[in-house]
């Protein structure tokens, strides 16, 4: 696996913020409120969590929504995280001082990174490399629920595309979900393209929407 270039970083306390999409890594309000907020109960997780539960990412950043899984799972589940510009773990270990109370955790992930494969709590993580254009597409797994956090898609519009939104609704199983901080009109749209049943929901720290759906 390939570090971040560490110049390609800013620091807002502990919070990374990419210079290439002028973006933070997680939200100035509280990172791992907004993670709980969006991506588990957009998802009604951990309640739908059963054995071999398969969970699938758009964007691992610092990791924060592995971590936030991990905390909540109390039975084997699969991550599988589609990243372009992995950070080096000096970097993730400046983010994860954010969140004490996920420390244990934080320290398994770092301490697997770079292999094919992380063991976070009872989570089996993959790290896919790569433009998630090519990447995501061409995966051969079906996810049950998807964190679709890529980067603000108007800073990061190639990670919110239709081809890459019907490519997620094709790799998505029957009764699957999916969660996303976005309300933009085009996302919404791509994702009821791609098959979903769409449906706005309360942002998190005062952003009136945020989107999620189910794959029926």
């Amino acid at each position: 696996m390939t570090p971040h270039d560490q110049s390609g970083l800013d620091w807002r306390g502990s919070v990374p913020v990419s210079r290439r999409f002028d973006d933070p890594f997680f939200s100035l309000a509280g990172g791992l409120a907004e993670t709980r907020h969006v991506f588990l109960a957009g998802n009604d997780l951990p309640a739908r969590l059963v054995p071999g539960f398969h969970v699938t990412e758009t964007g691992f950043g610092t990791g924060l929504n592995l971590l936030a899984l991990a905390q909540v799972a109390t039975v084997p589940v699969r991550f599988t995280s589609f990243e372009a510009y992995p950070l080096t773990v000096a970097d993730l270990a400046r983010a994860h001082g954010a969140f004490p109370e996920l420390a244990d955790l934080s320290a398994q992930l770092r301490a697997g990174w770079g292999g094919e494969t992380l063991s976070v709590g009872h989570v089996t993580a993959r790290i896919v490399q790569g433009d998630a254009r090519e990447t995501l597409p061409a995966w051969d797994g079906v996810a049950d629920a998807w964190f679709l956090d890529g980067f603000s898609p108007a800073r990061n519009p190639e990670l919110w595309s239709d081809a890459l939104m019907a490519a997620v609704g094709a790799h998505t199983a029957a009764g699957g979900s999916f969660a996303t901080y976005t309300a933009a009109g085009h996302v919404r749209r791509a994702l009821a393209a791609a098959g979903f049943a769409v449906t706005r929901a309360p942002g998190f720290a005062g952003k009136r929407h945020m989107t999620r759906g189910i794959r029926p």
